[in-house]
């Protein structure tokens, strides 16, 4: 079990995502304002709530820092290389018609680097973090380190939009292909919790559309993964945040190939 210090960055975001994840889950069930964004995706009272406790333990303990927020956007000195990025509900849809897998994510950026990240499951208690050098998952207060494996053959395909690389890619179109379905077993639970189960060996893969970088929603689960050990690039298996972006996230390098290989038929099919 690692020994942390209190005051450091890695334990502030499990401490942020832990104060997150209670608001969330002392609301759940309750009858919940909702507050419409744009294209039909909305933020519910607990969003907010979580949000607003996140930022002021953050803005309390860290001053000096800025803070993206999922709800509300960027606050701080506009010079600094020290950003949170923070999302106090992923999965809001999942959570207002009461389905509990959902996530309360918190990462620390340092120039170009997540240097600490958190993942909140508030229903199981369970918190996923990094000090950007390993990753564990606290339960009952004791940690134990994350061991990516592709055992499960259960790879989550996120089909929520934005899809910037269609109609060449389409996660979706995994779920059709038969060599993906012989060899994998396909999960969608609409929420990046399940990025953060890759490196815990709950998944053995996620797949994602999208421009990723300074993601509130993917940067935490990302850095899980990398620290884990697990083999993480773009759709195309170039660096992440490169080209097309996207993301392939796999608990091992046989799994990540055989990803690669499907969605390049995706692309050869449509020439």
């Amino acid at each position: 079990m690692p020994i942390m210090d209190a005051g450091t960055d890695a334990e502030l975001a499990v401490a942020a995502a832990q104060a997150g994840a209670a608001v969330v889950r002392g609301m759940y069930g309750t009858q919940l304002a909702r507050f419409e964004k744009s294209a039909g995706d909305f933020a519910t009272a607990a969003d907010l709530e979580a949000e607003r406790v996140i930022l002021d333990l953050l803005r309390t303990a860290r001053p000096d820092d800025a803070v993206t927020g999922e709800e509300s956007g960027r606050t701080g000195a506009d010079d600094t290389e020290r950003m949170w990025l923070v999302d106090p509900l992923c999965g809001t849809l999942n959570y207002a018609v009461r389905n509990m897998l959902v996530a309360v994510n918190v990462a620390l950026r340092v120039g170009s680097d997540i240097t600490a990240a958190a993942s909140a499951d508030p229903f199981t208690e369970e918190v996923f973090w990094t000090d950007g050098e390993r990753a564990y998952v606290r339960a009952g207060g004791v940690d134990g380190k994350l061991t990516p494996s592709s055992d499960s053959r259960l790879v989550d395909v996120n089909l929520d939009p934005p899809f910037p690389n269609g109609p060449g890619f389409r996660a979706v179109r995994l779920l059709a292909d038969a060599e993906f379905a012989e060899r994998f077993q396909p999960r969608v639970v609409s929420t990046t919790l399940a990025v953060a189960w890759v490196a815990a060996g709950r998944r053995a893969a996620y797949v994602t559309d999208g421009h990723l970088r300074d993601s509130v929603h993917f940067a935490g689960g990302i850095a899980l993964c990398q620290a884990a050990g697990c083999v993480v690039t773009g759709i195309h298996g170039q660096p992440l945040h490169t080209g097309a972006g996207g993301l392939v996230v796999a608990a091992d390098q046989e799994t990540h190939t055989a990803l690669l290989q499907m969605l390049g038929n995706q692309v050869s099919s449509d020439r």
